[in-house]
């Protein structure tokens, strides 16, 4: 009775499994157009899901249906080998050259939720293609089943120049990097590397993809690492209408609101000291580390302080209600560990609240702002700075008051709107067309017949 019981189970569980996920045919989230003729390029920036308005009784849903979207293949590598105006040659490492092969094959690496623990969670879901390959609706990531992390979730465009990746710059290569958030309990939450190489080998769509990428290496350590570093070497974000004026000498490309934002920018602001700037190109950043004083403020709880007893909270468009604080303390998750930056790295006390500069490149696109995520509009940024960021004893010595008028917060926010590159359509439509991971019954799982081999 047992045995049977087990049986029935298990077939009963993989039908759930398939029901839920594999309906592909009629819930196909992602896809390939046949033709361009039909790809809406208005979805290529924003979330789908749109909230301006939430707050009155008479808001009207205007979610974009994610069963329609489709995609269009691109060939991406032609960024790679020629970067789009404004942006210098892309670093290649000589142990892993480039190919349209091992694109491709990172490409549906990235988006797979397959590679999670459960199932339900790639790449892609933190660093959202139409959200600025970042997550717009939330300030710090969220990974699988609603497990917090520290940071936002920072903009995936230009990595390929990044000296050190993550905010506290603790790795050194795209290639090491891909597996710190799949093996991170809360991320994607995969136990170990091992695992995740024995699942891509057991699920069939993957066969003989790295062996013809890799001349006939099998997925392993270095494989999967090359493959996901190939495809996010090639999401290059230049053209802007900036780099037309600036590098390009085109003297219409932005208007006089823009170019005053520049001198203020490179000027009073002093913002290039740290969103550097080459002769011939810009990363807008120094990959140098910095202690804005944001960091020291979350640290001692400073930006908490509670002045009422109760919160309100939306429920529905319209609806509201206050909400006692220590109810909502009651049903919190742990509170999380301070953040003290580059200190995690190097241990050293000076290093404490020090963040890595992000690139200034296409920051229309990639609000909230900062390493926490804690400003929604780029003109709190401005203001922020503008403040002279947090004091304490380890502020960095270019942090310090601009005195900037109004309106030279209104030219600098010009110019920043004007870095938005113009290759950043056709890399979300490449992003549409790439298969998301649906779970089949061919596929590893604890409720199919096919299993991990556990």
């Amino acid at each position: 009775m047992r045995h049977s019981a087990r049986i029935h189970f298990r077939t009963f569980a993989a039908v759930l499994v398939s029901t839920s996920f594999c309906a592909a045919v009629f819930a196909q989230t992602s896809g390939e157009l046949d033709t361009q003729k039909d790809f809406d390029a208005s979805h290529t920036q924003g979330p789908g899901d749109v909230k301006e308005g939430y707050e009155s009784k008479d808001y009207q849903t205007r979610s974009r249906s994610l069963l329609k979207r489709r995609g269009v293949k691109k060939d991406l590598i032609r960024f790679a080998q020629n970067p789009p105006l404004g942006l210098p040659p892309v670093p290649i490492p000589a142990g892993n050259p480039l190919t349209r092969s091992k694109i491709d094959l990172g490409r549906k690496l990235f988006f797979d939720r397959r590679l999670s623990i459960n199932d339900t969670f790639a790449c892609a879901t933190c660093h959202i293609p139409e959200q600025g390959l970042t997550n717009n609706e939330m300030r710090t990531a969220v990974g699988v089943e609603g497990r917090s992390v520290l940071r936002n979730s920072p903009t995936l465009y230009n990595v390929a120049y990044l000296a050190r990746l993550f905010l506290d710059g603790r790795e050194i290569s795209l290639e090491n990097q891909v597996w710190q958030p799949m093996t991170s309990h809360n991320e994607m939450a995969a136990p170990s590397i091992g695992w995740v190489i024995n699942k891509i080998r057991r699920m069939r769509d993957y066969d003989g993809l790295f062996e013809k990428a890799f001349d006939g290496a099998e997925p392993n350590i270095l494989t999967i690492g090359q493959a996901l570093a190939s495809y996010q070497r090639t999401l290059l974000a230049a053209d802007s209408p900036f780099d037309r004026w600036y590098f390009g000498n085109q003297t219409n490309a932005v208007d006089e609101s823009v170019k005053r934002g520049f001198g203020v920018f490179s000027g009073k602001g002093q913002c290039i000291v740290c969103h550097t700037m080459q002769k011939e190109h810009a990363l807008f950043t120094d990959q140098k580390f910095h202690n804005t004083g944001l960091g020291f403020l979350i640290s001692f709880n400073k930006d908490s302080e509670e002045t009422s007893k109760t919160t309100r909270v939306q429920l529905a468009p319209g609806v509201f209600v206050d909400v006692s604080n220590e109810k909502i303390k009651a049903v919190s998750q742990q509170k999380l560990p301070n953040d003290l930056g580059l200190y995690r790295v190097t241990e050293n006390p000076n290093d404490r609240w020090r963040f890595r500069t992000q690139s200034l490149r296409n920051v229309e696109l990639t609000a909230p702002y900062m390493h926490n995520g804690k400003f929604d509009t780029l003109r709190e940024v401005i203001d922020f700075y503008d403040r002279g960021g947090i004091p304490n004893e380890l502020l960095s010595p270019l942090i310090f008051p601009l005195n900037l008028s109004e309106q030279e917060k209104q030219d600098l926010e010009a110019f920043l709107l004007s870095l938005t590159g113009s290759t950043i359509p056709e890399i979300v439509a490449d992003a549409f067309a790439a298969p998301i991971g649906d779970l089949s019954l061919e596929d590893p799982n604890w409720a199919h017949e096919e299993t991990l081999g556990y």
